[in-house]
């Protein structure tokens, strides 16, 4: 059996953002265990040149939804981004989710190459659709939710490989 372009996306993004809300759930129930202000957490890093946690769980959801947006050539849904809470972050994720539900393998199958241009501060990026697929939404998605479960474990926050991997 060959993996379709959806199947490599849109159920990827969906279970792992699943697996994101769920140690955003025990951070907070562990931060009011350990009678410590959520905004800590929220607001914290793991250097002081990276973004916080926050900002990794609206870039993660950034990638989930625009990378089947611009494979299923669908304009991309923008959320702004002023979430402060473990609340809000929760629904911005749902909203995400919401947003996945929309999509139908017909949509993005068969999209390896289509073009797709991403214009970035300095230079534009060109990718076919396989490309930025495998190189450059699924690296970053990838690297913004390790990044949220790193800051959470290195707050303390009793998480685990299974938390990350499982919804």
């Amino acid at each position: 059996m060959i993996m379709s372009m959806y199947q490599a996306s849109v159920p990827v993004f969906q279970m792992r953002l699943k697996s994101l809300s769920n140690c955003l759930r025990k951070a907070e129930a562990n931060a009011e265990e350990r009678k410590i202000d959520p905004a800590v957490l929220l607001n914290d890093r793991l250097a002081p040149d990276m973004l916080r946690l926050i900002s990794q769980v609206q870039i993660a959801t950034d990638h989930a939804k625009g990378a089947p947006s611009r494979l299923a050539r669908r304009e991309i849904v923008r959320f702004e981004d002023t979430e402060s809470s473990f609340a809000d972050l929760q629904a911005r994720i749902a909203r995400t989710l919401d947003l996945l539900a929309t999509f139908e393998a017909a949509e993005i199958d068969g999209s390896e190459e289509v073009a797709i241009l991403i214009k970035g501060r300095t230079r534009d990026l060109s990718f076919t659709g396989i490309e930025y697929l495998q190189n450059f939404a699924m690296p970053n998605f990838y690297f913004h939710i390790t990044t949220a479960y790193n800051i959470l474990r290195h707050n303390g926050v009793p998480l685990g490989k299974v938390d990350f991997l499982t919804p």
